[in-house]
């Protein structure tokens, strides 16, 4: 019986980042359509904050039961490495970066900035799991 319930709250908790990764990605790419109706520095760096923080939920998702510190982790590792991967410059993955997938997965160009920016969605999207699991358990 109680792993039954526990299977169910596994479920009903990945919904909820299904749900977070849907949000997350919804407002990433409104961000880059309707940007000229933000203040242009939101504009700018809101899809890479938004990026990283889909990539903290899409792990928290996956290891559901596992510390925030996995996730945080992960999402660091992850995303750091999708980053310096944009300083190899061969063609076959230029390519694929050409493609409208490939670009919103891989990016185009290395710029320092985006690890910062990196950082701060990954924190904020923990620090904000963590206040709603916080809630939720209360």
């Amino acid at each position: 019986m109680k792993k039954v319930h526990r299977q169910l709250s596994r479920k009903k908790i990945r919904v909820y980042y299904i749900v977070a990764i849907t949000i997350t990605i919804f407002l990433g790419l409104a961000s880059r359509k309707y940007g000229f109706l933000l203040f242009t520095f939101i504009a700018e760096n809101a899809g890479d904050m938004l990026w990283a923080t889909m990539v903290y939920f899409g792990f928290r998702f996956l290891f559901v039961h596992n510390r925030f510190a996995t996730a945080i982790w992960l999402s660091f590792i992850f995303s750091f490495a999708i980053k310096f991967s944009q300083l190899y410059q061969a063609d076959w993955i230029n390519h694929i970066r050409g493609t409208l997938l490939g670009a919103l997965i891989l990016g185009k160009g290395f710029l320092f900035a985006d690890l910062i920016h990196y950082s701060v969605g990954i924190v904020f999207a923990a620090f904000l799991d963590k206040q709603i699991i916080k809630g939720r358990l209360q």
